[in-house]
């Protein structure tokens, strides 16, 4: 099941052919009915008894991309309006994982026009709008560099103090994958303390800012870039103890991920390939899978070479406050995190710096 989509998608997401047909009802309508058949095909993979049965229904899952170009042609039209703002949301949430292969290889996000045409509605309509917290946090979750100007923008001048502090949580969250120099992390963390103080209490997404904020703060003191990661201890799918720290002096890259993603035919080729990659050098790929264990096996009955933790109850990947999936850390050979963010191209090559030999000096003459 090939989950690519070629570069045209960006002109078949109506980027360039939506009309003024755009209301509200109708993105509701798109919103509702993703919702149904989410939890309807939650339900019938749940109830599927063999392993046949299950890849049928996974097959039937529905399709984001689909939606997304649905919802575009619905607000691209009325972005000036405020009540895009919260569509908006969902459109940037839905889409925040959804790459389109290139021709050379490599991937790129599939929306990214679309997007930036919400943000510059947003700089140019929006700004003092009290209906930003949702929007601040979908934006965070692209982790794009781009938004940290509107939400800078929105975080000092919004007359809302709660969505100020809302946009402050976001910023920090795209900080966040900028580096973690010394300049970096305290603007983080002023950040931070802001979201704290004007927004605790607000909710979004089931979670409130102040446990987002907690969160944020956690991952600074122990999963930032050069910490030493948690030792995960758990069970393999056969109840077998399995440790991180069994693999000391090797490189790790460990990766958070589960059967319903839906890229996930992508994610194991690109598992695959590194441990193609590496064969006979000290790396190890460990995998931390919250499916129910049957499927677990499932899967790697399948052909996945790789070990994994059995977490179905989410308490390992809560250690490493995951929020997105799929997502991967580097581990250096005395467990060290090197990288953490999405799997791709940059945990190839920190996986790769790490197992080549430092070049000699140059010789003197």
């Amino acid at each position: 099941m090939n989950r690519f989509r070629p570069l045209l998608i960006l002109a078949a997401s109506g980027w360039l052919t939506a009309t003024a047909s755009a209301t509200q009802p109708g993105a509701a309508l798109v919103q509702k009915e993703y919702q149904v058949s989410m939890e309807k095909w939650t339900l019938e993979l749940k109830i599927a008894n063999t392993a046949e049965s299950r890849q049928a229904v996974m097959q039937k899952r529905p399709d984001p991309y689909a939606y997304s170009r649905r919802m575009w042609k619905e607000i691209a039209p009325s972005l000036k309006d405020e009540w895009t703002l919260e569509p908006a949301a969902w459109f940037l949430s839905l889409t925040s994982g959804l790459m389109t292969q290139n021709p050379d290889g490599g991937t790129s996000p599939t929306f990214a026009k679309e997007t930036d045409a919400i943000r510059a509605a947003i700089d140019a309509h929006h700004t003092g709008s009290n209906k930003l917290a949702p929007v601040c946090l979908a934006l965070a979750s692209r982790s794009d560099p781009k938004a940290l100007s509107l939400l800078d923008k929105i975080e000092s001048n919004n007359p809302d103090k709660k969505v100020q502090g809302v946009a402050a949580l976001a910023a920090a969250m795209v900080i966040k994958s900028l580096g973690d120099d010394a300049e970096l992390m305290k603007k983080r963390l002023t950040l931070i303390r802001k979201a704290i103080i004007q927004s605790a209490d607000v909710e979004l997404n089931g979670t409130t800012v102040a446990k987002l904020a907690d969160d944020e703060l956690y991952i600074i003191k122990f999963l930032t870039k050069g910490r030493v990661a948690p030792d995960l201890q758990g069970v393999d799918s056969g109840g077998r103890p399995v440790r991180l720290s069994d693999h000391k002096g090797k490189v790790i890259v460990l990766m958070f991920w589960n059967s319903t993603l839906f890229d996930i035919d992508r994610l194991l080729q690109f598992s695959a390939s590194l441990e193609e990659k590496f064969k006979g050098r000290p790396f190890v790929l460990i995998g931390v899978n919250n499916d129910q264990v049957e499927k677990l096996r499932e899967q790697e009955a399948g052909g996945i070479r790789w070990q994994n933790f059995s977490d179905p109850e989410n308490k390992l990947a809560a250690e490493y406050r995951v929020g997105t999936w799929p997502l991967a850390y580097v581990l250096d050979g005395d467990r060290k995190i090197q990288y953490a963010g999405q799997p791709g191209s940059f945990v190839e090559l920190t996986a790769d710096a790490l197992l080549s030999p430092p070049s000699p000096p140059p010789a003197k003459k």
